[in-house]
């Protein structure tokens, strides 16, 4: 017994760090979750100086490690709302609200993965839709955002049926329906 009390010590202990490590400890996070959970933290504070911008300062996300009944914590998203002074879920944002705030995240996400890459430039951004959602006001603060990323040097596409966005942007691919096939027509180029 006495050569084995070394080994089942260290035993316990592996086991008691697997436990902990899995989950099984007082914010029942895994260290997946915990590290998945610092890179968010991260992306939302990036997606929220972005989400300001969009929503005129209205809105701010919140990374929330709030635990909801049985599902894991700490990958909770939340919206803080200056009209209101209080946090809400996201999915009570209207079509134009989420919108922004997708749009927001995915900048965001491109600025951390840019910061982490190591010097790797994300110079290009496709948007595909979501623009038909926007009232006029929030189309024109969505405009006026994919343009500061034009000034801040990234392409940014966007594909979108909505007429108000052909007059907006400078320069684009017009995809026409014909019987015999679709064609493309470059629109905005001299």
């Amino acid at each position: 017994n006495c050569e084995l009390g070394p080994q089942v010590e260290h035993a316990r202990r592996a086991r008691e760090l697997a436990q902990v490590a899995g989950g099984n400890n007082g914010r029942k996070q895994s260290i997946q979750r915990y590290v998945l959970a610092a890179y968010l933290e991260e992306i939302v504070d990036a997606a929220s100086e972005r989400l300001s911008i969009l929503s005129a300062s209205r809105y701010r996300l919140v990374h929330s490690d709030e635990k909801k009944g049985n599902m894991h914590s700490g990958l909770s998203l939340r919206i803080a709302d200056a009209h209101t002074g209080r946090e809400r879920e996201v999915n009570t944002l209207s079509g134009g609200e989420t919108f922004q705030a997708a749009l927001a995240f995915a900048l965001g996400l491109a600025d951390v993965v840019q910061r982490h890459a190591g010097g790797v430039a994300m110079d290009a951004l496709f948007i595909d839709e979501g623009f038909g959602a926007l009232d006029p006001d929030a189309l024109d603060d969505a405009i006026t955002a994919l343009e500061l990323l034009r000034h801040e040097g990234r392409s940014v596409g966007v594909i979108s049926h909505v007429p108000a966005l052909r007059e907006r942007i400078p320069a684009g691919l017009l995809v026409i329906k014909r019987a015999e096939g679709s064609a493309v027509q470059l629109t905005g180029v001299a």
